[in-house]
């Protein structure tokens, strides 16, 4: 009897999991994105890339950490934006580039994207944006609030966590 109980034990979480792993989750209007785009696919573009998000996602934690919805959090991005201009600026300098940029807050176009499950679709949508050079390079981007950006940082992350994690997150905040 142990036996079959073990069994079926083993079949119901291969079917749940199963379950988790095919849902799609959709990220609600009401979200602020992130994305820096590279000045091209060069090797260095997209170094640099990567180091200016890297550097923005950090000031962007330390200003969203305590806001709650996302009104503050909207207040809270508009209030710092010279900080993270300031920011970039300092990322190119410390490495030696004479890269320009623009930053935005506001709506912006995103192309669609399925990572993990999760649906993003296209459209325009309230972010902040950072383009380097021609912005013409691959981009990154995820989501400041709800803060999904965390997840997107975790690449071992196992599926059936980020839907789990994706959706206590999109319950709290919404």
């Amino acid at each position: 009897m142990k036996k079959y109980l073990i069994i079926l034990t083993i079949i119901t979480s291969v079917f749940v999991m199963n379950d988790l792993k095919d849902e799609k989750i959709v990220i609600p209007n009401e979200a602020i994105r992130f994305r820096v785009i590279a000045s091209s696919n060069s090797k260095e573009d997209q170094e640099l890339k990567v180091k200016v998000k890297d550097n923005l996602q950090k000031n962007m934690q330390n200003i969203l950490k305590n806001e709650k919805n996302i009104q503050q959090a909207r207040l809270s991005l508009e209030k710092n934006l010279p900080l993270l201009k300031e920011n970039v600026e300092k990322t190119l300098k410390q490495n030696n580039s004479k890269e320009t940029y623009t930053i935005s807050y506001g709506e912006n176009y995103f192309p669609s994207k399925n990572y993990k499950g999760v649906i993003y679709n296209s459209g325009n949508y309230e972010s902040l944006v950072v383009k380097l050079g021609k912005a013409e390079g691959n981009n990154f981007w995820c989501v400041l609030f709800p803060p999904l950006c965390l997840i997107e940082e975790q690449e071992n992350t196992k599926d059936t966590e980020y839907h789990l994690l994706v959706k206590d997150l999109l319950n709290k905040y919404f």
